[in-house]
C-alpha cells in the first residue's frame, strides 16, 4: 500500500515539476524530472541517478552528436562543468529528495569555476 502512495506522489511530482510540458528549460526542471523518474526504476542506486542526471542535464545531447562542431573550448567547459559537479554536487540529493534548488546553485557555481578557468587559460 506504501509503494502506491509513493508512486502516485512521483507522478504528480512529476507533471508539477515539468509544468505538465514535455519541454524541459533549465537544469533545476531537468534534474528534478529525471532524478524523480529514475529513483523508480528498480535496480538504481541514489549514486547512479544522481550522476545519470547530472550527465542528462549538464549535456542535454551527448556529447559527439550535436556537440560536433562546437569550439573546443565549449566543449571543454561543459566536461569542466560536468566534472566539477560530480565532485562538489553529487551528495546533495538523497533519495526520497533531490534539492533541486540547492543542487542548480552548486552546478551554477560549477559553471563559474569553469568559466574563470577557460577564459584565463586562453589566449
Amino acid at each position: 500500500m506504501e509503494m502506491k502512495g509513493f508512486l502516485k506522489f512521483v507522478v504528480i511530482m512529476g507533471m508539477v515539476v515539468s509544468g505538465c510540458r514535455g519541454d524541459v528549460t533549465t537544469f533545476r526542471d531537468c534534474y528534478a524530472k529525471c532524478f524523480i523518474f529514475c529513483m523508480i526504476e528498480p535496480n538504481k542506486s541514489l549514486c547512479t541517478c544522481t550522476t545519470e542526471c547530472l550527465k542528462e542535464c549538464i549535456f542535454p545531447s551527448l556529447p559527439g552528436t550535436q556537440t560536433m562542431g562546437l569550439d573546443p573550448h565549449t566543449e571543454n567547459l561543459g566536461y569542466c562543468k560536468l566534472g566539477c559537479a560530480t565532485s562538489m554536487c553529487s551528495n546533495i540529493s538523497k533519495a526520497h529528495n533531490p534539492d533541486v534548488k540547492s543542487m542548480d546553485s552548486c552546478v551554477g557555481s560549477c559553471s563559474n569555476k569553469c568559466t574563470k578557468s577557460y577564459s584565463s587559460s586562453s589566449p
